[in-house]
């Protein structure tokens, strides 16, 4: 079934996901998970009352209870889970994607993830071949919407923006259901804060940095300090500089371990495989021991809980805590980072400036190959490479191959038919050469 992906359930809606796998999903988990009741929350597409309404009935016909959340943002999602000490919980998202997607993001008690390797692919077995039999005595639903203003109050005793300038752009997700509660009005900003699951301003997706051009040019116009932007489902955000410029995500992991390392903390972080040596120096510096790990939430999660980290990071957005029961939330995230821009601010710095203390390699990004024989092209790219004698080698999340002077990743999406190669290297020139090899080695695949 291709809506089951390795970290969650996500397709088009009426494609790939339907009422009817989302009525089958919620029979089928409780018994899998052992769960006698099951939160769950929504985000506002279009498409999300629908998937809610048959989730919630197969829930019910299982025997096992709903916490309702009603509208809630996947970071809610997991806090409820954790302290409410549910068995298990499910946000119905497709988190980044456009309109037409939907999905669901599952979870066990505490918050801990379910993957493809950790009940998904059991639950798809179930879905596919289950026999449909209601429980004698049907679950019953809770309305569990108190614990937004719990949620707001855990956050709040975060925040610490005083005299900053920020635009928040809230993708017309559902974060914007609490950020103005969380962050507050003083000297803050918003953009796009009015539910729409059209998403008619933009797509959801900060990682394009054509979705941050509104952003910037509402930073600039404001003369704001930073600009924040979440994802559809809150668990993701990507900021910009004071210019409105597009920050690298993993750059800012630099910036978080910067917040910690301010207030004493340090100890273990966590990287995806992608993250620039830049970052991994920074973080070396101000003292953290650094891990690096698998792309996904539902490998970082267990990760970071593995080896007791303060934090993690990805590329991608996604940010990890340990004082947010080792989830990502996006604007847990972006209250640590302001907190950062305002100790900067203090001291007279921009965070421009210090990103560019932090970047010392020019790095590519994520470039995406559409290609259809994806082993036969990262077979070919290590047959090159390997013999050219690495100084390293990572092959737990595709391949990351490093040399003295530099390095790259190549790994098959976990979410869409695309090759991902990121590289990064001494000079621009180097990394141009060097992109060039790896592009001309891909096409001969597509």
């Amino acid at each position: 079934m291709s809506a089951f992906k390795a970290y969650d359930i996500r397709g088009v809606w009426g494609k790939d996901i339907d009422e009817e796998l989302c009525y089958r999903a919620g029979f089928f988990l409780p018994g899998l998970l052992g769960a006698r009741q099951v939160i769950v929350g929504r985000d506002i597409r279009l498409s999300s009352p629908a998937a809610h309404e048959a989730l919630t009935r197969g829930i019910l016909d299982s025997g096992a209870d709903v916490w309702d959340l009603g509208l809630a943002t996947t970071p809610m999602v997991y806090y409820a889970t954790a302290v409410l000490d549910a068995d298990a919980s499910v946000q119905i998202t497709a988190s980044h994607n456009s309109k037409e997607y939907n999905g669901l993001k599952i979870s066990r008690r505490g918050a801990l993830p379910v993957g493809i390797d950790t009940g998904l692919r059991e639950l798809e077995r179930l879905c596919q071949e289950g026999r449909i039999e209601p429980a004698a005595e049907r679950g019953t639903v809770k309305d569990y919407g108190h614990m937004r203003e719990s949620y707001i109050s855990y956050m709040r005793g975060f925040v610490d923006t005083a005299g900053l300038r920020v635009v928040v752009d809230g993708s017309s997700g559902v974060t914007s259901l609490v950020s103005r509660e969380i962050l507050g009005t003083d000297g803050i900003s918003y953009i796009n804060d009015t539910f729409d699951g059209t998403f008619a301003s933009h797509e959801p997706n900060p990682l394009d940095p054509a979705n941050c051009r509104m952003l910037g040019e509402a930073v600039r116009a404001a003369h704001a300090d930073i600009g924040v932007i979440y994802d559809g489902d809150g668990d993701r955000v990507v900021f910009t500089d004071e210019e409105g410029r597009f920050i690298q995500p993993d750059y800012m992991i630099a910036i978080i371990g910067e917040y910690y390392a301010s207030k004493g903390i340090t100890g273990c972080c966590v990287q995806d495989i992608r993250t620039s040596w830049s970052t991994t120096e920074r973080l070396a510096k101000l003292g953290f021991d650094v891990h690096t790990w698998k792309v996904g939430h539902a490998f970082a999660k267990l990760k970071i809980r593995e080896l007791d980290a303060v934090f993690g990071g990805e590329l991608a957005g996604h940010f990890y805590f340990r004082d947010f029961f080792w989830c990502d939330s996006g604007i847990f995230a972006s209250i640590l980072v302001m907190a950062a821009v305002r100790a900067l601010k203090a001291e007279g710095k921009t965070l421009s400036e210090e990103i560019r203390g932090i970047i010392r390699y020019a790095n590519s990004g994520e470039v995406n190959f559409r290609i259809g024989d994806q082993d036969g092209a990262m077979k070919a790219l290590c047959d090159e490479f390997l013999p050219r004698h690495p100084v390293r080698v990572m092959d737990f999340d595709g391949y990351r191959i490093e040399f003295s002077s530099w390095w790259f990743n190549v790994r098959k999406s976990n979410t869409e038919p695309l090759l991902r190669v990121v590289a990064e290297a001494s000079s621009r020139e180097l990394l141009d050469e060097r992109m060039k090899e790896i592009e001309r080695i891909i096409s001969r695949f597509k």
